[in-house]
């Protein structure tokens, strides 16, 4: 039986249903959120009164339907709060994650041209003083957090107290006005600006409308029910798409109560105490946890690291023959799921990247209902999901209600490229009507990712990006994304990127897991200083080498990994390897490396690396180093060898 939720087609904007919540459960818990480590809590009344002191506060900087509001912080309400007054006044919202660096900053609100920003604190707003210059658009940063803040003279900067005082000022000149705005809007508005991931170029600003994202997450909420009893964590960023979605939309339409962690290094702990019944997770993290579980495992007693070994072997076991053991349960899981706030939890969801089905099996052994979502931000997010009942480690399940998916110039297995269409699909890309061409025909998105439906079940295998498939000079097809994902299981291994097209072989650049390696260096006593000086450790080398081996031995011949090197460095998204979302810029990589894999392609068993690095607070290092290129001689079988000479006659 579905739960009631909201009427989308009457309340068709995110402030037509707050104000229609606020009348209804004026009482109830809206959101939470942790400071000074205590949970505050708001009502919906609370919810519809910041937000209505923020739009008319807005109103009165003169702020005009249509326009752009750029966001820039972490997870806060304010941030959600701000969002839902822009909309009352009929703007467009931008969020900007909060980590993105000065010049992504500048380039978002310029190419928008968001005269208003609204900034969480002081580090949000040194950012936009000195990107201020390039984005010149900018007339007005409103803070809500005052800390910090009073050593500044700046008339662009308002406090969040002058705001509400403009509020006021507003109210009294003309009742009303907030909830006649709010009735102005429509379904058809263009409402959210939602960032694409850019993995080659800059992102692309996708517009969504509020009425088919409303309807597209009512088919979201009809595929995986919500309560209003229900908890939520918020810890994706919210400019995501599939936050958007769980945070913002849903919460609006199911009433599902949406808890905010007091920093990012503090929601594992945040989360436990809150025991949320739903979540959602980037398969980073879900590799993070994994990964710490069993590095936690190594600091057990002899007694214990049998027992979890002996759990997750009946575990497993038991998921292979669709069922559960109580037994597992009973000696591992159980205290397990508490231990890391899972307990409660109804469904837990991963998307925004491929996660590795050796991930995925660890958590559905474990009893956390996992399940893998699939979509597109021109989508408005995840438009597949598993069933609870149908889950497929190989797969991202099947489409929601309103939603299709095609499969288009498939190949002799079926393989070809995905396109989709949803409730929820976007009316373009904001001042770009190439790419929006280019992407958007006749009604249905062409992903550029390829993948296929298994006949048996009707389910979405998604393969890889179709330019990321790549073929050896041997003929030997792969897709790099799914070994890394076999690479990233390993506790030791952070990130991997996979390199082979048009070369003989496959190689591997691996970044170590840092505080897992280093704990098991500790434990080892193994002397290090720092990240680039403990993966060069020749002891580190070769547990490294023994985790791609493992891989290996689950690969097909000519897929073997035959060359391995650990980076100086994690690959990171201020460096532009990685998007947002931590997918690889495979194009950056070979730029950026080309040293290091012209070293691994020339039979030099060392490469020297010397170069400066910049942290996130605008420090430099210089980094001086020989990476070791470790032979796996994988790619010297028989089989392989011979391959390589025949391609080299033919050639």
């Amino acid at each position: 039986m579905q739960p009631e939720y909201a009427d989308v087609a009457l309340h068709d904007t995110l402030p037509k249903l707050l104000l229609h919540n606020a009348a209804g459960w004026p009482a109830e818990v809206a959101m939470r959120e942790k400071e000074f480590g205590v949970w505050n809590e708001f009502t919906w009344s609370d919810y519809r009164d910041r937000v209505k002191e923020i739009a008319l506060g807005l109103a009165g900087l003169g702020v005009r339907r249509g326009e752009v509001i750029a966001l820039i912080g972490k997870n806060r309400p304010e941030m959600v709060w701000g969002e839902v007054a822009a909309h009352a006044l009929g703007c467009m919202t931008l969020g900007i994650y909060h980590d993105a660096m000065n010049e992504e900053v500048a380039y978002l609100i310029g190419y928008a041209q968001a005269r208003v920003v609204l900034a969480e604190d002081e580090e949000q707003v040194d950012k936009l003083l000195e990107v201020a210059e390039t984005a010149a658009c900018i007339e007005k940063i409103v803070y809500f957090d005052p800390r910090g803040m009073r050593k500044y003279d700046d008339p662009r900067l308002m406090s969040r107290e002058a705001l509400k005082a403009e509020a006021a000022r507003v109210e009294a000149a003309e009742p009303g006005r907030f909830e006649g705005e709010v009735a102005r809007g429509r379904g058809d508005d263009v409402a959210i600006l939602c960032t694409t991931s850019g993995t080659v170029s800059n992102p692309k600003l996708a517009m969504l409308q509020s009425g088919p994202f409303l309807a597209h997450c009512l088919a979201y909420l009809r595929a995986d029910p919500k309560l209003p009893s229900d908890d939520y964590v918020s810890v994706l960023p919210l400019p995501w798409i599939m936050e958007q979605v769980y945070a913002v939309a849903q919460a609006l339409i199911s009433r599902i109560t949406v808890n905010f962690v007091e920093e990012p290094e503090t929601q594992m702990a945040d989360l436990r105490e809150i025991g949320p019944t739903f979540l959602l997770l980037a398969p980073r993290v879900w590799e993070s946890i994994a990964a710490d579980v069993r590095a936690r495992v190594m600091d057990a007693t002899p007694f214990k690291q049998r027992m979890f070994a002996l759990g997750m072997r009946l575990g497993l076991k038991a998921l292979d023959e669709g069922r559960r053991s109580r037994l597992a349960d009973w000696i591992l899981f159980r205290a397990l799921r508490d231990r890391l706030g899972f307990t409660y939890l109804k469904s837990a969801a991963t998307g925004g990247a491929a996660l590795g089905p050796e991930t995925f099996r660890f958590f559905q052994a474990m009893g956390v209902p996992l399940r893998q979502i699939y979509g597109q931000t021109e989508l408005a997010g995840a438009y597949t999901i598993h069933r609870p009942d149908d889950v497929d480690f190989d797969t991202v399940g099947v489409p929601f209600d309103t939603s299709e998916v095609r499969i288009d110039n498939p190949d002799a297995n079926g393989v070809g490229e995905i396109v989709a269409r949803s409730a929820g699909l976007f009316l373009g890309f904001y001042r770009n009507e190439e790419d929006t061409r280019k992407d958007l025909r006749e009604g249905w998105m062409h992903t550029g990712d390829a993948g296929y439906i298994k006949r048996e079940n009707g389910h979405l295998v998604v393969i890889d990006r179709i330019k990321d498939l790549a073929v050896t000079s041997t003929g030997t097809r792969f897709s790099p994304q799914f070994i890394e994902n076999k690479l990233k299981f390993s506790p030791f291994v952070a990130e991997a990127v996979i390199l082979g097209h048009g070369k003989p072989f496959l190689s591997a650049i691996v970044c170590i897991r840092y505080s897992i390696v280093a704990k098991w260096a500790e434990q080892r006593g193994i002397a290090f200083t720092n990240y680039t000086n403990l993966s060069a450790q020749p002891a580190v080398q070769q547990l490294l080498r023994e985790e791609v081996e493992k891989v290996n031995a689950t690969l097909p011949e000519p897929q073997r990994i035959g060359k391995l090197v650990l980076l100086y460095k994690e690959l990171d998204a201020d460096d532009g390897e990685l998007t947002r979302t931590r997918k690889v810029r495979r194009g950056v990589i070979n730029e950026k490396y080309a040293d290091i894999i012209d070293a691994i392609y020339g039979d030099q068993p060392t490469v020297h690396v010397d170069t400066m690095i910049t942290f996130q607070d605008g420090t430099k290092a210089r980094i001086r180093t020989d990476l070791v290129v470790a032979n796996l001689g994988a790619w010297r079988s028989p089989a392989h060898q011979q391959a390589a000479e025949t391609a080299q006659e033919e050639g």
